[in-house]
């Protein structure tokens, strides 16, 4: 095992379906570099998991864990997906007061309107469609 050799920030973004999170948090890996751990929910819950956003699914606990896994290992610890704050909201503030409260989170506030119009953009659009996004919204 690495003994910790950083202090470690931790960056949350958060937001509604289309609204830019994926992109802007690879390019803040890109940014930082090296060692920079990137977090993504879609790709624990949908990818590794294979489960639905609900209440208490088991992505809950993983992302909790790969998050903190990078504290005192990457300066930099990037967590981001719609993270729905009747969901996870204690958990953010879990993660917050585990990283010291060197922590910044941000809210991508996109309108419905432009969140549906980004989302026509995508390719994983056909997955599903502007009905959701209004659920979701």
């Amino acid at each position: 095992m690495s003994n910790p050799i950083f202090t470690s920030t931790l960056i949350i973004l958060r937001g509604n379906s289309a609204s830019g999170k994926t992109t802007i948090a690879k390019q803040l890996q890109e940014h930082f570099g090296q060692g920079t751990l990137l977090v993504s929910q879609d790709i624990v819950r949908r990818d590794m998991l294979k489960v639905h956003d609900t209440m208490g699914n088991l992505s809950h606990d993983l992302l909790f864990e790969i998050t903190k896994y990078g504290k005192g290992k990457c300066e930099f610890v990037i967590l981001e997906g719609i993270l729905n704050s009747h969901r996870y909201g204690e958990m953010l503030k879990e993660l917050i007061r585990y990283f010291d409260e060197n922590a910044f989170a941000y809210y991508f506030d996109l309108s419905l309107e432009e969140t549906i119009r980004r989302h026509n953009t995508r390719d994983k659009r056909h997955e599903f469609g502007e009905d959701s996004l209004q659920k979701w919204y």
